[in-house]
């Protein structure tokens, strides 16, 4: 009996193909370090502080992930979708609200929090949707940043001066389909040690704008030649001139074919259309004259 081993080919996605995706873990170790310079702004602070940033990576979405509840903001270029896990929030809001003191005197009590007994209320999806706003407005800022000032979103009338919260407008979201870009970040509180996640979904603008970005960081990275001075660039023609000789018209009209001239060659003149610039020794170098050790003419 023979058996036949079967190779596994990676089939490859057409819409990918000339895209810099291989240059999104630059982006997400920048989107890392404004997260986590994020957090540590006064305003966030009573929200984040006992968290730290872990790891930021992109991936695909298959469709066989867990459903869980999603946000959605409205940004300059794109939709946002937000989605944070229960248990990061739940330690987000006992922080916020006083017992972030006895976590820390208790590492323990963090991780004794249990969700299925915990009822959701009304102050848990209200900070869930603050929580999106800073987060959703410090990735916007981060692609806005990388984009050449040709393509950043200009600004709405009237949007001038106004906070993050009246630009990323929250709103229901669902569960995004499959394919979709998504940002998942990974947090973890000192204190306690437990550790968690939050996902950021991107619409196909804004990962357009994502890779926008890239491609300008890939392009600058190509230093650009300097170029030659002037002198190294023009293309001039020299004529060589390896001898002359003067004969009689009555000569001239009398040679027949066969007949030899005889002369003298001594230097070849080197010339840029009839000027006269410099005179060079005649050589031969596997089967080619050759002009060499040049002089200036007289």
């Amino acid at each position: 009996m023979t058996t036949t081993k079967q190779t596994q080919h990676q089939v490859l996605d057409p819409s990918l193909l000339g895209r810099p995706v291989h240059l999104l873990p630059i982006f997400a170790a920048q989107l890392r370090d404004d997260l986590a310079q994020s957090m540590r702004l006064n305003m966030n602070r009573r929200y984040w502080g006992g968290f730290t940033v872990q790891d930021v990576a992109f991936s695909r979405l298959e469709g066989n992930e867990i459903r869980s509840r999603w946000l959605s903001f409205a940004a300059p270029a794109g939709q946002i979708a937000f989605s944070l896990e229960r248990k990061v929030l739940l330690s987000v809001l006992n922080y916020r609200y006083g017992s972030g003191t006895k976590a820390e005197a208790k590492p323990d009590s963090a991780a004794a929090v249990d969700e299925a007994a915990v009822r959701v209320t009304a102050t848990e999806e209200r900070l869930a949707v603050v929580l999106g706003q800073q987060l959703a407005g410090t990735l916007a800022g981060r692609i806005e940043l990388n984009l050449p000032a040709i393509d950043k979103p200009a600004p709405a009338e009237g949007e001038a001066g106004e906070g993050a919260e009246t630009e990323f407008k929250p709103a229901p979201g669902s569960h995004p389909p499959k394919g979709t870009w998504v940002i998942t970040v990974t947090v973890a509180e000192s204190a306690g040690g437990m550790s968690g996640q939050f996902w950021f979904a991107l619409d196909k603008n804004l990962m357009a704008s994502v890779l926008r970005g890239l491609l300008r960081d890939r392009d600058g990275g190509k230093k650009p030649k300097a170029a030659a001075p002037l002198a190294q660039r023009l293309q001039v023609g020299l004529v060589g001139r390896l001898a002359s000789k003067e004969v009689t018209l009555g000569a001239l009209y009398d040679l027949q074919v066969g007949d030899v001239i005889p002369i003298s060659l001594s230097r070849a003149d080197v010339l840029l259309e009839d000027s006269r610039l410099f005179t060079a020794a005649v050589t031969e170098h596997k089967g080619k004259l050759c002009l060499t050790s040049f002089e200036d003419a007289e």
